[in-house]
């Protein structure tokens, strides 16, 4: 959407179609400090091009983008949830480093339900 609103809106549509058309995959990364203490670890969020990514994009329907993604993890697509929440289960990262970072923190709270719920200051309470 970001890249797309940088045209003249008489040129978006067709600038939405040849991205559509050319786009193979969107691969974006965060570093989030190791729970061992020892540097960052990338935690990655993957999108590939595949027909109904494509159709999005083309129908600028964009917002529902991430709900393929989540869907499409037998063709190699994550979320940065999804990829959050597996490093958090590998002990690679810690859950308050995650829930720091991911888009919609009450599902991976849900995700963890030994951690406890935060204190009405939003600050997380539990101990992983």
């Amino acid at each position: 959407s970001r890249l797309i609103s940088e045209f003249p809106s008489g040129q978006q549509d067709q600038v939405r179609t040849q991205l559509a058309l050319t786009l193979e995959a969107v691969v974006s990364q965060l570093l989030v400090p190791r729970a061992d203490g020892k540097g960052r670890v990338a935690i990655f969020e993957i999108m590939l091009a595949n027909y109904a990514i494509r159709h999005l994009i083309r129908e600028d329907k964009t917002h529902q983008i991430s709900s393929v993604i989540e869907t499409s993890s037998q063709q190699g697509m994550q979320t940065l949830d999804q990829a959050l929440e597996a490093a958090v289960k590998n002990k690679v990262i810690e859950f308050e480093e995650a829930l720091l970072r991911a888009q919609r923190p009450e599902d991976l709270e849900k995700a963890f339900p030994a951690y406890q719920s935060r204190h009405p200051n939003g600050k997380p309470t539990g101990n992983w």
